[in-house]
């Protein structure tokens, strides 16, 4: 495995001081994933089984843990950048302070579009399309010169 750019090993100190590695590192455990070492200082686990969070990837500071195993790489080749993205995120909101914030941004985009990701700034920032995701139109009430709008 290569070593680990500059940038990257910023981000992974940071999610380590900031507790959101460790938290991932937990949640993975408790959540029967294996861990293995990842690129730029990502550490990946394959096999959860918790019913929560009902996504099939997610992040949780340098820690991103897979329902599949690493066959999914091969499936979609550019769920390992928008999830790498999301690592940084975490780096730069402080850590778990992250996860409220992306319940707001999620829930906001449910009201817009009936689609969690469509409008959640974290998930258009770590890139729609590389996550797997399809942008989904504004509900009516929100578009210009919809009825109804606040």
């Amino acid at each position: 495995m290569a070593a680990v750019r500059p940038a990257h090993r910023v981000r992974q100190v940071v999610n380590l001081v900031n507790l959101s590695t460790l938290l991932g590192l937990v949640v993975a455990v408790v959540g029967g994933a294996g861990l293995r070492k990842g690129p730029d200082g990502l550490l990946l686990g394959y096999g959860y089984h918790l019913r929560l969070p009902v996504n099939p990837v997610f992040t949780l500071g340098n820690v991103v843990v897979f329902r599949d195993d690493d066959s999914v790489h091969v499936r979609r080749p550019t769920l390992l950048t928008h999830e790498a993205r999301h690592a940084t995120q975490y780096a730069l909101c402080l850590g778990p302070v992250m996860l409220p914030f992306y319940g707001l941004a999620a829930a906001w985009s449910w009201i817009c579009t009936g689609d969690p990701a469509s409008r959640n700034l974290f998930e258009r920032w770590a890139g729609l399309k590389d996550g797997g995701y399809r942008e989904r139109p504004l509900r009516r009430m929100f578009r210009r010169g919809g009825s109804g709008r606040f």
